[in-house]
């Protein structure tokens, strides 16, 4: 199926979901186990009627779910198509049902609760350096390229964060002072950006840029370390 954009997504009207990087998140709060076991079970049978499931979490008084699809086509300019893992609508399709099992259980949605952390690491050299970040983080060739174009390193069962490359330049001078290369990427529901980036300058933190908010804002610390809070990959 081919990838949606977000404008499709949004039209999509998906109250309980927020899109964050690559995939749909939900959160529905639960009060014990048991309630929640069953919900996963309910939503396991509507993914196996589709053909498609959700990545599951269940934790003390909630259940986590993420939908994306593995085989989404992407097109770029020139026509030509990659197999990405993004939304398609066999996702909002399901979003759709697990919504609708949720109010049968009884369960409330916390969308403004959702996030995912990704890795960026600036360089120049992404294709040399992509198959040691690869081996480190995975353990497997195959998790470089999945699922993306580029190098970006993500893995099958998703044991770790997403690790994705920035274009950067060579430092001119090779005895400069270094300067950061890896930062986290935060992705939170729209309606959460303004308590984290407030709750950040509390905390000691600073604006770098907020050129693209709500959208995008880096945050640095007090040591200069930046990080992004962003809503949408």
């Amino acid at each position: 199926m081919d990838m949606l954009m977000g404008d499709q997504i949004a039209a999509a009207n998906l109250t309980d979901w927020r899109k964050l990087a690559q995939g749909l998140h939900a959160r529905y709060l639960i009060d014990d186990f048991g309630t929640g076991a069953r919900f996963v079970v309910a939503v396991g049978e509507a993914g196996d009627a589709l053909g498609h499931h959700p990545r599951v979490t269940i934790g003390t008084g909630y259940v986590d779910l993420e939908l994306v699809s593995d085989d989404a086509i992407y097109r770029d300019d020139d026509g030509t198509e990659y197999v990405v893992e993004w939304v398609t609508q066999q996702d909002v399709d399901l979003a759709r049902r697990i919504t609708s099992i949720a109010a049968d259980h009884g369960l409330t949605a916390d969308p403004a609760s959702v996030s995912e952390i990704e890795l960026g690491l600036d360089t120049a050299h992404s294709a040399t350096i992509a198959p040691v970040w690869a081996a480190v983080l995975t353990g497997s060739p195959e998790s470089q390229g999945r699922g993306s174009p580029g190098d970006e390193i993500r893995d099958a069962t998703v044991r770790v964060p997403n690790l994705w490359f920035e274009e950067a330049d060579e430092p001119a001078d090779a005895h400069e002072a270094p300067r950061q290369r890896f930062h986290l990427e935060v992705y939170v529901a729209p309606e959460a950006v303004e308590q984290r980036v407030a709750a950040a300058l509390a905390a000691g933190g600073t604006v770098v840029d907020d050129s693209e908010a709500p959208s995008l804002t880096v945050i640095a610390d007090q040591d200069g370390n930046r990080g992004v809070i962003a809503t949408k990959g």
